[in-house]
């Protein structure tokens, strides 16, 4: 089956976008990326979406994360349709802040493992799911969510999932269920009791469950 595992070298794909040709590892260069992508243009949840991801990119920006959207239509209707997204972003004198791809063959959608075989458009072609493609600095996937056609993303959700996976490749946590910054974080389990002392000077307490076993390990980062 097409698609891409966590851990595997995100495809070096081109592809005509908003901002003209791009090479996608070279449009990362050493940022962190997010690649989201959209059943088809001038379609009432993809507006929504991605309007809201352009309220947000600032806070993308803090993160060091690169944005980029795919819809399988054209050059000419993304930009058209930017307009649109702009105006319910509450923005509509502004450029949409991070490019589309073009993906009017559905090629980079095959490749991507993207297609959602229960949607399919008037023509009866299946409809891009909606993924969401989370690319660290070394260009490996660390994070895919897989929606379908007819829910919309939590983009709040998505920056939340990039401060995890940023803090968790910078330390050696996980961090817990609702986690967010700030909070507490839990001491991976191969680190022994020493190591985990030694690595986390605010301490590390364990909660008692009725296994006994000392594997609920949390510390403030």
């Amino acid at each position: 089956m097409p698609g891409i595992l966590l851990g595997d070298e995100f495809p070096n794909f081109e592809a005509d976008t908003t901002v003209g040709r791009i090479k996608f590892h070279d449009f990362l260069g050493g940022s962190w990326g997010i690649l989201f992508s959209h059943p088809r243009d001038f379609t009432p949840v993809c507006t929504t979406e991605l309007a809201c991801a352009a309220k947000l990119t600032d806070e993308f920006k803090k993160r060091g994360v690169k944005m980029i959207a795919l819809s399988i239509d054209s050059v000419e209707d993304h930009k058209a349709w930017s307009k649109d997204v702009m105006s319910v972003s509450s923005a509509a004198d502004n450029d949409l802040p991070f490019p589309i791809i073009a993906d009017d063959k559905r090629e980079l959608s095959v490749k991507l493992g993207m297609l959602d075989p229960d949607e399919r458009d008037k023509d009866g072609m299946p409809l891009t799911a909606r993924c969401v493609f989370v690319i660290g600095p070394d260009k490996r996937l660390k994070l895919s969510i897989l929606y379908p056609a007819t829910t919309g993303r939590n983009f709040n959700e998505l920056l939340r999932v990039i401060d995890s996976l940023q803090l968790t490749a910078q330390k050696k946590v996980a961090t817990p269920v609702d986690w967010k910054p700030g909070d507490k974080v839990m001491v991976i389990p191969s680190l022994s009791e020493a190591e985990a002392a030694s690595l986390f000077p605010n301490g590390v307490t364990t909660k008692e469950v009725p296994s006994g076993k000392k594997y609920l390990r949390y510390t403030q980062p």
